[in-house]
């Protein structure tokens, strides 16, 4: 075997090219299979071809005959070299030859005897073979920034012409500048088979980008066949020249656990690093997460991260616990008494903007509740929700409101529907709707015992609406005396009512009734008693004057006729 430079690659394809442009037909074949070999390419009859004769060039101006065949003859095989790997076709008389080496690259000459003339057509014979395969071989395990550095050999094994290789980066051919990269070839030539086997070697300059790259090795070869290699990757080592600080979670809360990561640039990367937490140093061997659990207001601060071997080379970040602490000044059971004053205060504190919002027994409120004048509508359940993004806290407390029950009004009512219990001295059941309904309104808690009375006797039985109103109902058929008696831990209220039965409201109505009549009757003789007097004065005048008695005895028909309709109303 013998080496050839990389300028002499396509050595053999120009010599070709010259003997094409001399004028020599040029037939190409592959390696290892049949050649054939055109014998005037049919510009003669084979009927009118007396022999047929075929010969090689050895070089230096010699030739050597090969076959030989006469009309109606057999072939006649001379030569020693060619002689199991030779024929001739019947039709056209072309050469046919098997198992193409790149020694048959050489011109063969078929002379043909037509009658009186011998005429001669010489071809040119090219052998070609695509490589048997691409690989790249003693690749380097990893590549280390900013160092030209030898990354692997790509072999392209016996070919013709001798392969032609180019280095890919990401499928984008890489160029030799001498400094990033630096590209090596050879051609080592087979002394048994001519064949070429082509070396090329990479070195290459990594970034870190290349990280993840693929190198691969490609040829062309002349008859248009494109090999490409299996892809590689490399492992890029370079030092850290930056580290980051990731917290997780961002935003943490009181209570949660807060994760720190330390984050190298560097390839490979470092595995231990220094936690700097508010003055205190933790290391961490074999990892670069470190977690502080349940964190509290106290945790925000800046907190770092550096490498152990160089320590200068730190990171930080700031950490803000979001808290939402509530404080209300009451809880619990808070008893106070009517009219007394109530102090609440809710202090809050929280690292961001809070909502407030009150309820009293799940009732909504619209502004907070202030209690300087106590009353029993005051009394609940109160629940103070304070909100600040998904933070939410509640406190709340329960008002007691106090008091020594007071009757608020004592009164009746008559001739309401009779629901309640009848009560008093006597009942006709034919006056059903002769009753009459007391009602004691009252206030007080702890809720008071409600008691009636009449005429100074107890009773029992009282209804009972919403804890206020308390009612019963009576037939009064004497005039009663009722007293509503309430009364608490705290103190008791009584009330007096006089409740007059229908009978003595019957007398009193006769005994109007009888006034009116006398009243009627008085009037009528007083009017009576001024008729007559004017009468008489009205005769004296008359008879003074002259005047006539006929229009004075008109005047006393409507005087009489006024006192008798008088006296008929008061009969009436």
């Amino acid at each position: 075997m013998h080496l050839l430079c990389a300028n002499c690659v396509c050595a053999l394809l120009v010599s070709a090219l010259l003997s094409q442009v001399s004028g020599l037909e040029t037939v190409i074949g592959q390696y290892g299979e049949t050649l054939e070999i055109p014998c005037s390419n049919g510009s003669i009859k084979a009927e009118d071809v007396f022999i047929t004769k075929w010969k090689y060039d050895k070089g230096q101006g010699l030739t050597e005959s090969l076959l030989v065949k006469q009309n109606n003859q057999n072939v006649s095989i001379s030569d020693t070299e060619y002689k199991d790997r030779v024929s001739m076709a019947t039709t056209n008389a072309s050469l046919l030859l098997s198992a193409a080496k790149l020694a048959d690259q050489r011109t063969f000459t078929c002379m043909v005897v037509v009658g009186a003339d011998i005429k001669e057509y010489p071809v040119n014979v090219v052998i070609y073979k695509v490589p048997a395969g691409l690989d790249i071989s003693d690749k380097v395990e990893e590549l280390e920034i900013g160092r030209l550095t030898k990354l692997g050999t790509c072999v392209a094994e016996d070919a013709n012409p001798p392969a032609n290789i180019t280095w890919l980066k990401n499928n984008r051919p890489l160029v030799a500048d001498g400094k990033r990269v630096s590209i090596q070839a050879k051609v080592q030539v087979s002394d048994l088979t001519g064949l070429s086997t082509t070396t090329s070697v990479l070195e290459y300059t990594a970034e870190k980008e290349d990280n993840d790259a693929q190198f691969t090795c490609s040829t062309q070869h002349i008859d248009g066949a494109e090999l490409v290699s299996s892809p590689v990757t490399f492992t890029i080592t370079y030092s850290t020249e930056k580290i980051s600080l990731v917290v997780n979670p961002q935003n943490p809360l009181v209570g949660d656990s807060v994760t720190l990561k330390c984050i190298a640039d560097g390839n490979p990367a470092p595995t231990s690093f220094n936690f700097h937490l508010k003055g205190e140093l933790v290391k961490v061997e074999n990892a670069n997460t470190y977690t502080i659990t349940n964190v509290s207001r106290d945790t925000t601060g800046e907190y770092k991260c550096s490498l152990i071997d160089n320590p200068l080379l730190e990171a930080s970040e700031d950490i803000t616990v979001n808290y939402l602490d509530v404080n209300l000044s009451l809880s619990g059971i808070i008893i106070k008494n009517v009219s007394e004053a109530l102090d609440l205060a809710l202090l809050i504190e929280a690292s961001g903007e809070t909502e407030v919002s009150w309820t009293q027994d799940n009732v909504k409120l619209d502004k907070e509740p202030k209690f300087t004048n106590l009353t029993y509508s005051h009394s609940g359940r109160y629940e103070c929700t304070v909100t600040m993004g998904l933070l939410s806290r509640k406190v709340g407390f329960e008002l007691v409101v106090e008091g020594i029950p007071v009757i608020k009004r004592l009164s009746e009512k008559r001739g309401e529907d009779n629901q309640h219990t009848v009560l008093g001295l006597s009942q006709d059941p034919g006056e059903d709707n002769q009753h009459t309904v007391l009602i004691c309104e009252v206030e007080g808690f702890p809720e008071p015992v409600v008691s009636w009375s009449i005429n100074g006797t107890s009773l029992n039985e009282s209804s009972f609406d919403h804890g206020k109103i308390h009612k019963i109902t009576v037939v009064p058929t004497a005039n009663l005396t009722v007293s509503c008696t309430v009364i608490n831990k705290i103190g008791m209220d009584t009330s007096t009512i006089n409740v007059s039965s229908y009978q003595s409201d019957h007398s009193d109505q006769t005994k109007m009734v009888v006034g009116v009549v006398v009243g009627l009757l008085i009037a009528t003789v007083i009017i009576g008693l001024a008729y007559w007097l004017y009468m008489k004065k009205s005769k004296q005048g008359s008879w003074k004057t002259g005047e006539k008695e006929n229009g004075s005895s008109e005047e006393e028909k409507k005087l009489e006729e006024k006192v008798e309709e008088n006296s008929q109303k008061a009969e009436v």
